[in-house]
C-alpha cells in the first residue's frame, strides 16, 4: 500500500492547527504538527514533509522566515500560507518568499484547501519529475559531446519538454487556464504567420502562447476560482500574473524574449493596460498578438464569474478597440482568421468550433 503524503502544519494556535491537521488526517494524509516557527522549521528537517502549511503571524520565528528557510534549501516542497492577516502586501511577500499559494483564515470552505493542497502536490511531482528528467538528459548529452548535431537536437527537445511541462503546470493551478493558453496558441501562432514573421519569431510567439498566463500559479486558488466578479484588492493582485511569468520565465535561455512578451500580454497601446502601462512602440509585436488573441478566446470562454460571450461580440470589441488598445494589423489578421479564412489551418478551424459551441450571449 503505497505511502500516503506527508503534511507538516505550522500555526501557534492549537484549536486552528489541530483542525487542519484532523481535516487532513480525515483526507488520508500523514500529518506533523508544530507550534511555531523554529519547531516547525526543526520538524521539517527532521522528517521531510511533502507539504507544509504555515501562518505567517507566529512566535519565536515568523512565517515568512519559515518560507525563505524552506525555500533556500532547494528541495522544492511546497509551502501554502494559511493566514487571518488579510493584507495584500503579506500575500505578495509571501509569494516572493516562494509561497506556492495563499490562503485566508478563517477556513469558510475545506474544499478549497483540499483543492490547494492536491495542486500543490501534483505540480510538486511534476516538477521533480521534470527535473529528473533534465538531469537525465543532460547526462546523455555528456557522454555525446562528439555528437554536436545530435546534441543540438536534444538541447531542442528538452527545452520543447520544459515549456510543455510548464505549460501543463498551470493547467493544474486552474483548468480553465491550460485550455486558454492552448486555444490562444493557436490562434496567436497562425496571427503571426498571418502577418508574414520569420519562422523562428513565429515559434517565439508560439512558445510565449503556452506559457503565458503561468504566472498565475502565484495566484491564489480562491481567486481564479471566485463566482463573482473580483474586487478592487483582489483584481489588483490578479493584474500582477504577467511579472510573476516574466519572474519565472526570465532566467529561462530562449533565443527570443519570450518572457517579455508574457510581461507585456495584457499592455494596451494608449497605455491603459497593465502591469506597467507601456504604450505604442514600447509593446512588443509578439505581445500585441498575444493580446489579441487572449482577448477574442477569454471573451468566447466561460468564466465562473459569467458566461461566454459570442464570437461576433468579440469581434465587435477587437474592432472597436483597433488602433487605440490594439494593434491594426494584428486585429485584421485575428478577425481574418475569425471569419472563416483558415481553410487551410485545421487547429485554428477547431478552436473555433470549440468557442462557438455552449451557451453564449452578445453584448
Amino acid at each position: 500500500m503505497p505511502t500516503p503524503p506527508s503534511i507538516l502544519v505550522i500555526d501557534d494556535d492549537p484549536q486552528v492547527r489541530g483542525s487542519l491537521a484532523d481535516f487532513l488526517s480525515d483526507s488520508g494524509y500523514a500529518v506533523l504538527q508544530a507550534e511555531d516557527g523554529r519547531a516547525g522549521l526543526d520538524a521539517w528537517q527532521a522528517h521531510q514533509p511533502d507539504l507544509v502549511l504555515v501562518d505567517l503571524r507566529m512566535p519565536v520565528l515568523d512565517g515568512l522566515s519559515v518560507i525563505r528557510a524552506i525555500t533556500a534549501s532547494g528541495l522544492g516542497t511546497p509551502v501554502i500560507v494559511v493566514s487571518g492577516t488579510g493584507v495584500l502586501r503579506d500575500a505578495v511577500a509571501a509569494l516572493r518568499e516562494g509561497a506556492w499559494d495563499y490562503l485566508t483564515k478563517p477556513l469558510e470552505d475545506m474544499g478549497a484547501l483540499e483543492h490547494t493542497v492536491e495542486r500543490c502536490l501534483e505540480r510538486a511531482r511534476l516538477l521533480a519529475e521534470n527535473e529528473a528528467y533534465r538531469a537525465g538528459l543532460e547526462t546523455r548529452i555528456a557522454e555525446r559531446t562528439r555528437e554536436l548535431s545530435t546534441a543540438y537536437d536534444q538541447l531542442s527537445g528538452m527545452m520543447e519538454a520544459t515549456v510543455d511541462s510548464l505549460s501543463r503546470v498551470t493547467n493544474l493551478k486552474d483548468a480553465y487556464t491550460g485550455t486558454h493558453q492552448a486555444r490562444v496558441t493557436v490562434l496567436a501562432t497562425a496571427m503571426a504567420r498571418r502577418l508574414g514573421m520569420p519562422h523562428d519569431e513565429v515559434e517565439a510567439v508560439r512558445v510565449a502562447g503556452m506559457l503565458h498566463d503561468i504566472g498565475k500559479l502565484c495566484i491564489p486558488a480562491q481567486y481564479l476560482l471566485k463566482p463573482t466578479v473580483l474586487d478592487t484588492h483582489e483584481m489588483a493582485f490578479m493584474r500582477q500574473h504577467p511579472q510573476f511569468g516574466h519572474d519565472i520565465l526570465e532566467r529561462i535561455p530562449f533565443p527570443h524574449p519570450v518572457a517579455r512578451m508574457v510581461l507585456q500580454h495584457h499592455e494596451r497601446l494608449n497605455g491603459s493596460g497593465y502591469p506597467h502601462g507601456i504604450a505604442g512602440d514600447a509593446i512588443l509585436q509578439g505581445a500585441r498578438i498575444l493580446g489579441v488573441a487572449d482577448v477574442a478566446e477569454a471573451m468566447c470562454s466561460h468564466r465562473p464569474y459569467r458566461p461566454a460571450h459570442c464570437l461576433e461580440a468579440a469581434m465587435d470589441e477587437l474592432s472597436t478597440g483597433s488602433g487605440t488598445l490594439y494593434a491594426a494589423e494584428v486585429v485584421d489578421a485575428c478577425l481574418d482568421l475569425l471569419r472563416g479564412n483558415h481553410a487551410d489551418i485545421p487547429d485554428v478551424a477547431e478552436v473555433l468550433r470549440q468557442l462557438r459551441s455552449g451557451d453564449t450571449v452578445c453584448s
